[in-house]
């Protein structure tokens, strides 16, 4: 299991990467993906609009989503060239598995990191999550 320090630092870094980022992880595959969503589309979402469930369940997601990226990169530069896509694909159906495992939606996950990254307090919620969790 990896090291508190080691999620805590994964955390930091993909809640610090470029907003634009976030949405790179996973390709649309439709019009419904072109954006994140929340329940209101009138109002753009603030920090209290993330319910106290969907922050636990993005910390938890995100240490699980840089768990299979450590695994996965790894397998990935082990492989013969030949294998890459396949692994590739296997990688990428492990991350949406790692994430809607947790009760959020690709486009939740996305919409609560793209905010993390533009709202310090946010950010910093979760960042408490995931010192909190059991190791």
């Amino acid at each position: 299991m990896r090291s508190l320090a080691g999620g805590v630092t994964t955390a930091v870094w993909v809640l610090s990467v470029p907003a634009a980022n976030a949405q790179a992880q996973f390709p649309s595959s439709g019009p419904s993906e072109q954006r994140p969503s929340f329940p209101d589309e009138k109002s753009i979402p603030d920090q209290n609009s993330i319910p106290d469930q969907k922050l636990d369940a993005a910390a938890a997601a995100l240490e699980q989503v840089a768990n299979v990226r450590e695994d996965y990169q790894q397998r990935m530069e082990d492989a013969a060239p030949s294998d890459r896509q396949g692994i590739a694909d296997e990688a990428k159906n492990a991350l949406v598995k790692a994430i809607t495992n947790h009760g959020l939606s690709i486009e939740e996950y996305t919409s609560i990191l793209v905010m993390a990254q533009n709202d310090p307090v946010v950010r910093e919620k979760i960042l408490q999550r995931i010192r909190s969790s059991p190791k």
